[in-house]
């Protein structure tokens, strides 16, 4: 049944039929081959409990902040901040890409969204300023795999919601990761600004108006501030976070900005609907897959043939196995459908192996955020492609060194656990 419901899945992806019907069909394939109609009922039930999840409702919230930090212009103050910050140096504009990608990071949760908002500023900025349009186009691209790292994070409140872990606790532990994987990627910026001679940036006009900018930043600095913060610290739960998050952009937007008004209020609300609705599909038809391989204990067998091979007994070469299979579906497969699919089969795994359930989460995260920037499909090269108005045979092109330190990164966090669990232990989550 199993190998039937893969190569029906991947022909019905294939032929264009969109990812949550293509789900749901390779369900009811898998059903036909048991030939327990009956199932059909519990399917429909699984398809809505899969959506029906309160701390899921954090997910509209993260993203209508993000795009309300975009159309109220407080994007761009937060990028003014980081030109002033890192920006008087060879390939200033580089690090201004990699910390914008980081601030960033803590109001949405999304690389997509990061993604379009870097590379309609920077790109262009980037290409004036003596870089290549192909590396602007990676280096934004790479940037944008920040945002579901450091919290918060649409992906790991989807990991914590299936596993029972705390969401609190996984955003504190994605805290360092990030950090390291934007060192990683400025450490990448200053070889190829040295390399290829990119030329010092003159900010002697962004200095000049240093306590300006400082001002007008302190308002967008704000909205990470009271996401993370109220989260990490216990304060308030996710949803209601997110949910502050958006009140405050609204008021920044409307009174302090000004730049926010009724129309473009309704159009963020409504690409908010539409970016939601489309993960909440893929989640309740993801779940259906899941709950139906638990029916057949694909999930059981699987679990006895590592336990037979002895990985559960080498925690380290477990994860490298796991992040094996992880990051290659991650590749074909939407990320939270891939999320929702491998979770309930890989985190009993690490689990029964003694791995720090934070850390593993950190892991399968950052696996399934790469794949974001990794061909053929790599959502985030076809989103600055677009934007900065590269060609995307060359954003393919240049993209393969910035998935070599990315994996890097992800070796030295396997490797390494107290870089995901120091924060959460100091914090007590």
């Amino acid at each position: 049944m199993g190998i039937i419901m893969l190569l029906s899945f991947f022909s019905l992806m294939v032929l264009g039929i969109p990812l949550y019907l293509s789900l749901l069909s390779t369900a009811f394939i898998g059903i036909a081959v048991l030939g327990d109609w009956s199932l059909l009922r519990i399917m429909s039930q699984q398809f809505y409990g899969g959506m029906d999840i309160f701390s899921l409702m954090a997910i509209p919230f993260f993203i209508l902040a993000g795009i309300l930090m975009n159309r109220s212009g407080l994007t761009d103050r937060l990028l003014d901040f980081s030109r002033l910050m890192v920006g008087s140096v060879r390939g200033g504009l580089g690090y201004v890409n990699v910390v914008g990608g980081i601030i960033l990071a803590g109001v949405n949760g999304s690389a997509a969204a990061d993604a379009s908002a870097l590379g309609s500023i920077l790109i262009p900025a980037m290409v004036k300023d003596g870089f290549s349009p192909a590396y602007s186009a990676g280096l934004t691209a790479s940037s944008s795999l920040i945002g579901p790292i450091i919290p918060p994070s649409i992906f790991m409140i989807i990991y914590a919601t299936m596993t029972n872990t705390s969401i609190g606790g996984l955003f504190a532990a994605g805290m360092l990761p990030g950090l390291v994987l934007g060192l990683a990627f400025m450490a990448m910026n200053w070889y190829y600004s040295r390399k290829y001679n990119v030329p010092v940036s003159d900010f002697r006009e962004v200095r000049k108006q240093a306590s300006n900018i400082l001002k007008r930043s302190a308002a967008a600095l704000i909205a990470p501030v009271i996401i993370i913060g109220g989260i990490v610290t216990g304060i308030v739960t996710p949803t209601e976070s997110g949910a502050l998050g958006v009140a405050y952009c609204l008021l920044a937007g409307f009174f302090y900005t000004r730049e926010l008004n009724l129309r473009t209020l309704a159009y963020s609300v409504y690409e908010t609907v539409r970016l939601t609705s489309s993960i909440f599909l893929i989640m309740g038809a993801a779940t259906v897959i899941g709950w139906l391989l638990k029916w057949e204990q694909v999930p059981q067998k699987f679990a006895g043939l590592i336990v037979q091979s002895g990985l559960i007994n080498n925690p380290w070469l477990l994860m490298i196995v796991l992040s094996a299979i992880i990051f290659p579906v991650g590749m074909f497969m939407e990320e939270v459908s891939t999320l929702t699919l491998l979770t309930p089969i890989f985190a009993p795994l690490a689990l029964k192996a003694g791995i720090d359930p934070l850390h593993f989460g950190i892991v399968m995260t950052l696996n399934v955020t790469i794949a974001l920037i990794t061909p053929p499909m790599g959502a985030c090269n076809y989103i600055v492609a677009a934007v900065g108005k590269v060609r995307l045979g060359d954003v393919f092109r240049i993209i393969w060194p910035f998935i070599g330190v990315a994996m890097m990164v992800l070796l030295i966090i396997i490797s390494f656990p107290v870089i995901t669990t120091l924060i959460p232990r100091i914090l007590n989550l």
